[in-house]
Parts: C-alpha cells; sequence; structure tokens
C-alpha cells in the first residue's frame, strides 16, 4: 500500500516530532517520488489548518498574547460604528503609535495625526487610602458622532462614512482655511505647510476595509490601542454635557466623541486628576490675514453706518466717507483671502451655507462688496455728473440696504468664533468687541472727513467703553492662583506677560488716538485702527485652544 507522510503528533514535544518526522523521511527516500507526494499533503494541510491543530489541544497557548483580536471580527452593523479603545494600564507613552502613524501616511516632519499626553492624580486632593497614580494617554481623531470639523467646513472637505462612522478629510475639497482647527475640540486636523491643505487621522480605513489593523495599533508593543465597535444610539446618550473622555479634555456633550478609555486601576474621571499641560499659558496663531479682514470690514459697514446715522440730522452723504467705505471692505476682504492655503478654490466657500458660519460670512461679503461699490458709484455719478436719473434714485435706500447687509457680516464673523465653543471667544465678549470696533472707527472717519460733533462724540464714548471692558477683564484675572481654575485667567496672563508689549501698544495708541482727534484727525484715525489691529491680534493669540492632555513642557 502506498504511504502518506504524517506529520507528527501536534501534543509531543518539538524535538520528538523532529525525530519521527526525518524517520518517516528516511522510510520514503527509496520509494521515489517524495517531492510530489510532499506537495501533494502540503495542498492538504494549510497554514490556517496547521495553526489550529497546534492550540486545538490547549486553551491558553503561551503565546496568546500575539494571537488577540485588536479589531472586530465583523464590519459595524446599521446602528454601530468603529472606535479606538486605549487602555491606560498598558500605555507606556513610548510613542510607538505615533511613529508609525508618521510613517505610514507620509506626514509632513512636524505633522503628527497621533499625540501622547499624561495625566496625574492631584496629591492635594486624594484620598488618604489611595495610592498617587499616573496615566499615558495616547489620542488621535475620536470619529465623533457629530463632528465639530466637519460641521463647521465650508468647502464640505469632511465626510462621515454610514457604514463605519468614520471622519474622513477629503483632500482635493480643502481649501486650507483652518477652520476646522477652530472648531476640534481636541486640537485633531492639523495644518500642512507644504500641501496648504488641513489632513487629519482616518483611522486607516484602506487597511481597516481588508481587515488589518490601523498603523496605531498594530505597533503598539503592549496592545494599548484597539478597534472596537460601539452602539451609535448609547454614544450619543453617553456623552451628556458634563462629560469627558479624560481629565483636561473638553466636554464631551459638544460633539459626541466614540474613543473609549479604560483602567482596572482608579477611575481617571473621577475628579481628582489633572492634565500635565493644564498650566501651561501659550500663546495661538496670529492669523494676521484674518486680523486685517476683521478690522477693515468693519471699518467699512461702520463708516456707511455712521453717514446713514448723520443722515437723521439732515447731513448729507460724503463721497470721500463712501470712499474710505469701499476701500477698506476691498482691502478687508481681500486679505482674507491670503489666509487661504489654496485660495484660487477659494470660490467653493458656499458650499457649506446650510451650516457653516464661515461660508455665511463669505457668501455674505460677496454681496456686500459690489453693493458697496454701487453706493460709491451712484454718489460720485450724483456729485460729478449731471444725469438727471440719478435723483431719481432713492440713495438712502441704497445706503440703508449696503448697511444692513454689512451688519449681518459682522454678525456672521462673531458666529464664525462663538461657534468654536472657545471661553474667550463666548458671544457676550465677541459680540460687544465686534460691534464696539464697527461704531468706533465708523464714528473716528465720519468725524475725519465731516467734523461733526456728533461723531466725535461716539467716538470718544464707543473708545471709553472699549477701553473699560477689556481693563476689566485683565484685572478680574490678573491673579496667577486662577490658571487651572479659569480659562480666562490665561488669557489674561498671556497679555499681562507674554504679550504684554501687544496689550501696553493697544491701550497707547487707542488713548493717542481719541487725544489727537481734533488736532489731527487723519493721525488720530490711524492710530485708532493700528490700536484695533492691535486689539483683534490679541483676540487670537490669547484665546486658550481646547485640546487633549498634552504632555509635560520642555
Amino acid at each position: 500500500m502506498e504511504q502518506i507522510l504524517q506529520l507528527p503528533p501536534h501534543s509531543k514535544t518539538p524535538a520528538l516530532k523532529n525525530r519521527e518526522f526525518d524517520a518517516a523521511l528516511d522510510e520514503l527516500v527509496d520509494e521515489g517520488d517524495l517531492i510530489s507526494r510532499y506537495i501533494q499533503k502540503q495542498q492538504e494541510l494549510t497554514a490556517v489548518e496547521e495553526f489550529s491543530k497546534w492550540h486545538e489541544v490547549n486553551s491558553e497557548p503561551s503565546q496568546a498574547k500575539y494571537y488577540h483580536n485588536l479589531i472586530p471580527l465583523e464590519k459595524p452593523t446599521v446602528d454601530e460604528q468603529y472606535a479606538f479603545e486605549v487602555d491606560l494600564d498598558t500605555c507606556s507613552g513610548c510613542k510607538a503609535c505615533v511613529s508609525a502613524c508618521h510613517s505610514l501616511n507620509g506626514l509632513d516632519a512636524n505633522e503628527t495625526w497621533r499625540d501622547v499626553g499624561t495625566i496625574f492624580s492631584d496629591s492635594t486632593i486624594v484620598e488618604m487610602d489611595e495610592m498617587p497614580a499616573q496615566y499615558t494617554v495616547t489620542t488621535a481623531c475620536h470619529h465623533c458622532a457629530e463632528p465639530g470639523c466637519l460641521d463647521g467646513c465650508p468647502v464640505l472637505a469632511y465626510d462621515k462614512d454610514e457604514s463605519t462612522g468614520i471622519v474622513r478629510h477629503l483632500d482635493d475639497q480643502c481649501i486650507g482655511c483652518q477652520y476646522c482647527i477652530l472648531k476640534c475640540p481636541y486640537d485633531v486636523p492639523k495644518y500642512s505647510e507644504e500641501k496648504g491643505i488641513v489632513r487629519k487621522c482616518d483611522m486607516c480605513h484602506s487597511r481597516l476595509s481588508v481587515g488589518e489593523a490601523p498603523a496605531c495599533v498594530q505597533a503598539c508593543p503592549n496592545e494599548a490601542i484597539r478597534i472596537i465597535k460601539v452602539d451609535k444610539s448609547e454614544l450619543t446618550a453617553e456623552r451628556l454635557s458634563g462629560s469627558a473622555l479624560v481629565p483636561g479634555a473638553y466636554d464631551s456633550g459638544y460633539t459626541k466623541p466614540s474613543s473609549r478609555y479604560i483602567s482596572k486601576r482608579k477611575s481617571p474621571s473621577q475628579g481628582s486628576f489633572f492634565s500635565a499641560n493644564t498650566f501651561e499659558v501659550a500663546p495661538e496663531h496670529s492669523h494676521m490675514p484674518l486680523v486685517f479682514m476683521l478690522v477693515l470690514t468693519q471699518l467699512s459697514v461702520g463708516s456707511i453706518g455712521a453717514e446713514m446715522f448723520l443722515r437723521l440730522f439732515e447731513f448729507e452723504p460724503e463721497l470721500w466717507l463712501s470712499a474710505i467705505a469701499l476701500f477698506s471692505g476691498l482691502v478687508g476682504i481681500g486679505a482674507s483671502v491670503l489666509h487661504l492655503g489654496q485660495p484660487l478654490k477659494a470660490w467653493r466657500a458656499f458650499l457649506g451655507l446650510r451650516k457653516s458660519w464661515l461660508s455665511r460670512e463669505v457668501v455674505g461679503f460677496g454681496l456686500y462688496a459690489p453693493m458697496a461699490i454701487g453706493y460709491a458709484g451712484l454718489l460720485l455719478v450724483k456729485n460729478y455728473s449731471d444725469f438727471p436719473w440719478v435723483d431719481q434714485i432713492p440713495l438712502s435706500f441704497v445706503a440703508f440696504a449696503c448697511f444692513a447687509v454689512g451688519l449681518i457680516c459682522v454678525i456672521c464673523s462673531v458666529m464664525v468664533y462663538v461657534d468654536t465653543q472657545r471661553v474667550f471667544w463666548r458671544m457676550r465678549w465677541t459680540l460687544s468687541k465686534f460691534l464696539l470696533s464697527t461704531t468706533l472707527l465708523g464714528a473716528a472717519a465720519s468725524y475725519v472727513i465731516t467734523g461733526h460733533t456728533i461723531a466725535l462724540t461716539v467716538t470718544i464714548i464707543s473708545a471709553l467703553t472699549k477701553g473699560l471692558l477689556e481693563t476689566g477683564f485683565l484685572l478680574a484675572y490678573r491673579d496667577k492662583k486662577l490658571i487651572g481654575k479659569k480659562t480666562d485667567a490665561k488669557s489674561a496672563q498671556l497679555m499681562l506677560n507674554q504679550l504684554r508689549l501687544e496689550s501696553v501698544l493697544r491701550f497707547v495708541f487707542l488713548v493717542l488716538g481719541v487725544s489727537i482727534i481734533t488736532l489731527s484727525p487723519w493721525v488720530a484715525l490711524g492710530s485708532i485702527v493700528l490700536a484695533e489691529l492691535l486689539e483683534r491680534y490679541l483676540f487670537f493669540r490669547a484665546v486658550v485652544a481646547y485640546k487633549m492632555p498634552g504632555g509635560i513642557a520642555s
């Protein structure tokens, strides 16, 4: 009878198996066609079958840790989505996940889609029977149920996959406006200077689609990261206002993040923990094109508003005042384009009109610009021509319409920043700043052109009100002990320390402009505009940006 090569039983030791295997080979050497028989046997016994037979007699193989399921065996159902789960007990902070993500996705030198931070137990309030604790927190995109980046993007460059729940960034749609960075409370989207667009973690969806774990999951030597499935309805119910993923993270009720952080030790959510960067105070990006855009557009709207107000006192419209409004408005709108990484794609900004305040601001100023041009043009024709038809046009109505659209644009500008949920940019603070700037700049420009005492009075009152509000803010949060307790304290400390020169110059130019406005109106207007540019510069640099817990600053 023809012999078939039999492999040794898997219950025997490796040494005994090898001896029996060699003996079986020796018996078949003289019978010929050994290679054909061996190939036939290999076709019948696959690697999966061999693996299964090897472990069928052992409930817990010695190498079991290398075969854990780090991704779900089945794809999410209609009511589920993928999510990261991080075991805080096993994460050592080695940053292998960061390195793997960087390498696989080909990121820029200073670009990271996954970060590592630290949280500590507060020794001042820890219970007597508890030991101090420390956790390392690795974090990437949380693929939220209600993503702030997706809701705020003016060009619809974000997509939440219905089948997996993964929030993906569409690079070819992005214009590099960076508004998603302001909207995300976890510092997830990162701007690429080289490419002029924003990019972010997509959970390596191309790998997941073929049953392979994301780079960060696969690279972790401690298996601290894995992919799980979460129920969408439970996720929405869990992320109530007042909860947070870990200490130092933003309120989960805002975007409803899907990530899970687990620990068998004391839960880091019990309140006696704080982030390593809790007391870090550092300025944010200045966004200089937006500084000029906001101040100059508010000067434009304010100038037309001042002209309308003076009409109540039978004041005839002044061409030079409308010229200031037109010039400053066009320069301001033009400056905003310089903030884009892909300025040639700026025309797409209307796509998110239904849900993005930035889209509404862009569309609003897109309508305001031709209206300001038309109004200035009508005044020019009326003053320097004899066309009788011009007298038939109700210029007061045209001016009112132009101002109304401009004022709506200013409100949209307010909402662009209020919608980011940052404390320093909250409604009452941002609204008062922007409306007072519009009033102050418009009244100052009006006085320079007309010399009307009402314009002078409004200028002084607006400057005094704004100066007192800003001074009161600094005095209320000047105590360094408030850092870590009040978010506004960080903003105040920035303006009193790292940004002290800019803060001092802001008040100097404001006081100087108001003081000499009757002596040298044009110089005074320039001084007031410069003061407002400095105030808007501080508006961006002194804001506290939300993010996941960071590391200890070196």
